[in-house]
């Protein structure tokens, strides 16, 4: 499976970290920027580009890191198809993949640690989508997403 990473330039040190665990775990990580902290850049520009390999990539997930993953979570929201949840911890990020079928996951720099990022990170790729009930809630956002 493909995981296809950006961050702006609020969450680019903690994005490599990122990276760098996915990589040694044997993951093929794909990063789309940005590259570094200085130049600036706007988060939704990153979230399309990282929402656009998503749905271009069937099976494929998304990772996002800024400040605090809210903006990242609001823009790539805004594309039919992705289910982007903001996490914040372990649990959060095993509900996103269990219970939302959530195909990237977005989190904050300034608001949680390298360790926290990676758990979650692992987590979210390990745990199955539950479906059942969880489908039929997600076929009513499709129907948002349509209307």
């Amino acid at each position: 499976m493909d995981i296809y990473l950006g961050s702006d330039h609020a969450g680019v040190l903690l994005k490599k970290k990122v990276l760098s665990h996915l990589r040694e775990s044997g993951h093929k990580a794909i990063d789309l920027g940005v590259f570094d902290e200085v130049n600036k850049v706007d988060y939704p520009d990153i979230a399309r580009e990282v929402g656009e390999k998503v749905l271009e990539n069937n099976g494929s997930r998304g990772v996002l890191v800024c400040g605090t993953g809210i903006g990242m979570s609001i823009a790539a929201n805004k594309m039919k198809g992705i289910r982007a949840a903001c996490v914040h911890d372990v649990t959060t990020a095993e509900m996103a993949a269990k219970h939302n079928n959530a195909n990237i996951i977005t989190f904050g720099e300034r608001v949680l640690g390298e360790q926290v990022a990676r758990d979650m990170i692992d987590v979210w790729l390990k745990t199955p989508f539950e479906g059942g009930r969880h489908e039929d809630r997600l076929n009513k956002i499709s129907n948002i997403e349509n209307d």
